[in-house]
């Protein structure tokens, strides 16, 4: 035995040889040389085999590469989605045996199975491709199977439905010798199966065969997807083809309809006589649809009777007389008639269209048509007349389309007809009245004249106020619009705008009625126009409003003057229907200056400094300068802040204690707002509430407030009594104020007794019956109101009777003015208030304290409950918390 000694062997010869071949121990002659060319010619056969198991697996990487190349060129092709699945098939056949092949798809919403491609030789029509099948009809299939479990099966399909405990193949098919099913997964999920099937045993499928066709279905897979997507962009291109294609048709449409209006519109105007015309309107309706045969005709409601003044019938031409009146009750039962009382559009067969008119059946004038469609000339909701088109082809109908059509264009008919029957009668007019040419001039220039008034006079009226009779605002515009271009031009011109209204002009419409009402505002306006000269304007700008404007004036002194001329006139009494009247006027004055270049800026600052004089004390005026531009500035700024700060919710709660006197026990806070400006530090509301009222933003600011102290007062876990909230007076307005607040309380879960609402004496009487409405809804739910600032307003005991109001508030004015030993003045209002808290059982919480002489006197006057700076400043609720806790 000899082997020869290679370490890395991958072929080894062993042989046997005669004992009496050589010398003992001695290898015979020459066989140690055979053996080393043996190993050679081992070695360059192995490397052979290496080499043709290297290209087989090249060969077959190349021909399924090959295979998923087609595959994607089908998923992109022309052809219809069978055929092209009919190839994919085949392409798979030329990987494996696949001559019975199935592609099925998986619904996990509805749970069905739809069969994309089935070819199978022993039954070719088990399942119908495209339809989907319910996955509990599919219980015992095995590509039910695949799909449920998300793995590949393979096998004889008896022995499979045995491992998986399904019954009987039964509908889908007779038994396979082997069967190969895997899924398409995508994304994670099962989208569908690809199965093979071999009925012949010397076909069956081996572990390459299942990873082979476990990798082509995801190329299958994804050549569907493909496919449909390129399917579902070919849909979707289709439809906005289309979608776009009659877009351009009803452009096209709506062109030449407009074409056509302008057409007849230029008819009814030409010098064509009234046949010519029509003639014409016909040929311009035929370029629109179907109408050879048409039909006019026009209706005399006061005589009740029929003109005919077009007729074209290709059968009858001579069907009915032009331009003669036939008496509607020889026309009984006609189409024509019933038409015209019928009053609205009918359209189809002649036996359809008689019925809808109520004529007797078989009762037809002239040539029975194949379809019919006619239209009332409606005018002003009198029908005027009809139109009539009808066919005798039996391959043209009318549609809705053409219903819609006949009916637009037969209204710029009626249009036409009335403007050319216009045109005619006039013609006729002043053919008739040629000889009395010098008459009709006279009378004509006498209309122009009157004309010409009456324009001055609708000129007058929209540039002046219809009650006073003084200049409107468009009028002032223009004038102060001239005065600013003139000082532009000119800059030693002066000029000055008064702007004023009235004041407590809205008391004396709701006290006597509107109509004198009227009487002050014109009266107001007779004075004012007294107070200038004759070249100044005065305007009434609306309501209460007026402003005036002085040119050549010397300023500011001649504005000034005349300004507390126009205060001291409208200072005299007014006699209204027996009733004298007071009223004054709060005036601003901007005087020009070249910063000004429209009427509307010069108006504004001066509406600015009208709101300063009545901020004064009003029977005043006030001059607007640049102190005012700069406050109407840091204002505009101002408004701009509150709506970033709004959106950045910079508005916090500070929290002040109410104590109880006697042993200064805190009883519950009352949450004060306060504004963190990102730059001028915590603002407290005097500084900005004001401008949130006017500008409606304070509703969206009190809501913030009520959400974080809401969330505070949730948070804090230890008993910190109750917390009161104070709500602006536009918030009762709303009737749902009592639904929102409880829903707040009810989304943080609080108590309802831990939240208390804080009002005015004036959202009392702004409006009372929503005030009360509100006050009892949350009455009943447990949240309690307080009345805040009580002594400042009306302090009425009838509404403290009516509305629901567990405690009073007295303002800190009357508690800084407390003094010992006055019995009048701020003690009195006091004691009154206290006295009359206790008859009505509410509480009585004393505001402003900051001395203990204040707290004693206020126990004595027997005030038990109040708050201040003695007891402690509005602060954060994270201070008060962390003073809790020490």
């Amino acid at each position: 035995m000899a082997a020869h000694p290679f370490e890395h062997a991958q072929a080894v010869m062993l042989a046997e040889w005669p004992e009496d071949s050589g010398l003992p121990d001695t290898p015979p002659a020459g066989l140690t040389e055979f053996l080393s060319l043996l190993a050679l010619r081992m070695r360059v056969e192995v490397e052979l085999g290496a080499a043709r198991r290297a290209a087989g697996r090249m060969e077959k990487a190349a021909k399924l590469q090959s295979a998923f190349y087609l595959i994607a060129d089908l998923a992109s092709s022309e052809l219809d989605m069978q055929e092209m699945l009919r190839r994919v098939q085949a392409v798979v056949k030329g990987l494996l045996y696949a001559d019975n092949f199935s592609i099925s798809l998986y619904n996990p919403e509805r749970d069905t199975l739809r069969f994309m491609y089935f070819s199978d030789g022993k039954s070719p029509t088990a399942f119908n491709v495209g339809t989907e099948i319910p996955g509990s009809r599919l219980a015992n299939s095995l590509t039910m199977a695949v799909i449920r479990q998300g793995r590949s099966l393979q096998g004889p399909s008896r022995c499979l439905r045995e491992l998986l405990g399904l019954e009987g193949a039964g509908e889908f098919g007779p038994e396979s010798v082997d069967w190969l099913g895997v899924p398409m997964i995508a994304e994670g999920r099962v989208q569908g199966a690809v199965v093979v099937q071999s009925y012949d045993p010397g076909q069956r499928y081996t572990d390459a065969d299942q990873a082979l066709l476990a990798f082509v279905a995801q190329h299958i897979l994804t050549a569907l997807e493909r496919r449909q997507a390129h399917d579902e962009l070919e849909r979707r291109v289709e439809e906005r083809t289309q979608a776009l294609t009659q877009e351009v048709r009803e452009r096209q449409r709506g062109e030449r309809l407009q074409t056509a209006l302008f057409q007849i519109a230029d008819l009814a105007s030409s010098e064509l006589d009234m046949a010519e015309m029509l003639r014409c309107i016909h040929d311009v309706v035929r370029g629109l649809m179907y109408a050879r045969n048409l039909l006019i005709v026009l209706h005399n409601d006061e005589r009740d009777t029929l003109r005919f003044i077009y007729h074209a019938d290709e059968m009858d031409p001579d069907l009915v007389a032009i331009d003669v009146d036939v008496p509607a009750e020889t026309m009984r039962d006609t189409m024509t008639l019933g038409l015209v009382r019928h009053g609205r559009p009918v359209m189809g067969p002649p036996a359809r269209v008689t019925a809808q008119l109520g004529i007797p059946e078989g009762v037809y004038v002239g040539a029975m048509a194949e379809d019919v469609l006619g239209v009332p000339m409606v005018s002003e909701g009198i029908v005027r007349g009809a139109i009539l088109v009808q066919s005798y082809d039996p391959a043209v109908h009318f549609e809705a389309d053409d219903r819609a059509l006949l009916t637009y264009v037969s209204q710029h008919i009626l249009t036409a007809l009335d403007r050319k029957q216009a045109q005619a009668d006039l013609e006729r007019r002043v053919e008739s009245r040629t000889r009395e040419l010098a008459a009709v001039v006279g009378e004509l220039r006498a209309q122009i004249r009157e004309r010409e008034r009456v324009e001055q006079q609708l000129m007058h009226e929209t540039r002046h106020d219809s009650l006073t009779g003084l200049p409107n605002r468009g009028f002032l515009y223009d004038a102060l619009d001239r005065a600013i271009a003139r000082r532009q031009r000119n800059p030693d011109h002066s000029f000055a705008v008064l702007f004023l209204d009235l004041d407590r002009f809205k008391v004396i419409n709701d006290s006597v009625g509107h109509h004198a009402g009227d009487k002050v505002l014109k009266q107001a306006g007779t004075r004012l126009a007294a107070c200038v000269r004759p070249f100044d304007v005065v305007a009434r700008l609306g309501g209460d409003e007026f402003a005036m404007l002085l040119e050549d004036v010397n300023l500011p002194e001649e504005a000034c003057h005349l300004a507390q001329r126009v205060i001291q006139s409208l200072g005299a009494p007014m006699y209204i229907d027996g009733k004298e009247l007071f009223t004054s006027a709060s005036i601003g004055i901007a005087l020009g200056h070249e910063r000004y270049q429209r009427a509307e800026e010069m108006l504004r600052d001066a509406d600015v400094a009208m709101y300063r004089a009545k901020a004064h004390g009003r029977r005043r005026f006030e001059i607007f300068d640049e102190r005012l531009h700069g406050e109407a500035l840091e204002l505009l700024e101002l408004e701009s802040d509150l709506r970033r700060a709004i959106r950045r919710s910079e508005f916090v709660p500070y929290f002040q204690p109410i104590v109880r006197l006697r042993d200064r026990h805190v009883v519950g806070y009352e949450a004060l707002l306060r504004w963190r400006h990102p730059s001028r530090g915590v603002l407290t509301p005097g500084a900005f509430l004001e401008v949130a009222e006017e500008s409606g933003s304070v509703e969206q600011i009190d809501w913030q407030m009520f959400e974080k102290t809401c969330r505070m007062v949730q948070r804090q876990h230890e008993d910190v009594g109750y917390v009161t909230i104070n709500v602006s007076p536009r918030h009762f307005r709303s009737p749902v104020l009592a639904d929102q607040v409880l829903r707040m309380l009810d989304a943080h879960d609080l108590p309802h007794d831990r939240i208390r609402l804080e009002l005015t004496e004036g959202a009392l009487l702004d409006n009372p019956d929503q005030v009360l409405t509100t006050l009892e809804v949350l009455r009943d739910a447990g949240v309690v109101a307080a009345l805040d600032d009580f002594g400042t307003g009306y302090s009425s005991l009838s509404y403290l009777h009516r509305f629901p109001l567990h405690s009073l508030k007295i303002d800190r004015s009357f508690v800084t003015a407390l003094r010992r030993g006055e019995e009048a003045g701020s003690e009195a209002v006091v004691r009154a208030v206290v006295v009359m808290a206790e008859t009505l059982g509410m509480d009585v919480i004393a505001e402003g304290i900051e001395t203990g002489e204040q707290c004693d006197y206020l126990l004595e006057i027997g005030c038990e409950l109040g708050q201040g700076f003695l007891f402690s400043p509005a602060r954060p609720a994270s201070e008060w918390a962390a003073w809790r806790a020490h």
